[in-house]
């Protein structure tokens, strides 16, 4: 089949960015232009782009439901955890307000310090209750 000439116009960093591919491959600029072309006008191009994007977005979605799941286990610790400190934990006398006061900056205090110390090690409660569950699904 006899191939049709074609005349066009290109930006002179297009021409030269397709000069050098053309050298690097050891192939004539018109063929490098023929496949560069064809592949533009692929239906298969958009076909591969769209499954691109929908395996992106399928992975962004698992993040997303990971993320959801890490948010409900980490406000229904919350939760239990205040539900079960509320029930547990009696009223104090007013005299005792300050050293209540005291002693609770130096939990807090330590609290903190322990937090810290959990997450630089990496462990945390999400992965333990990730390990948990793994373990009881499994027969016994």
């Amino acid at each position: 089949m006899k191939k049709v000439q074609l005349s066009i116009y290109l930006d002179p960093a297009i021409s030269k960015n397709l000069d050098s591919f053309a050298n690097h491959r050891g192939q004539p600029k018109s063929l490098v232009a023929e496949a560069a072309i064809a592949s533009f006008l692929s239906p298969d191009d958009s076909e591969r782009r769209e499954a691109a994007i929908a395996k992106r977005l399928d992975r962004t979605a698992r993040v997303l439901e990971r993320l959801e799941r890490n948010d409900v286990v980490t406000l229904e610790t919350i939760a239990l955890f205040i539900r079960f400190w509320l029930t547990s934990t009696p009223a104090l006398p007013e005299q005792s307000g300050a050293a209540a006061r005291a002693k609770g900056a130096e939990r807090y205090s330590r609290f903190v310090e322990a937090l810290g110390r959990r997450l630089s090690s990496g462990s945390t409660l999400l992965k333990e209750v990730s390990m948990d569950v793994d373990a009881s699904e499994k027969p016994g």
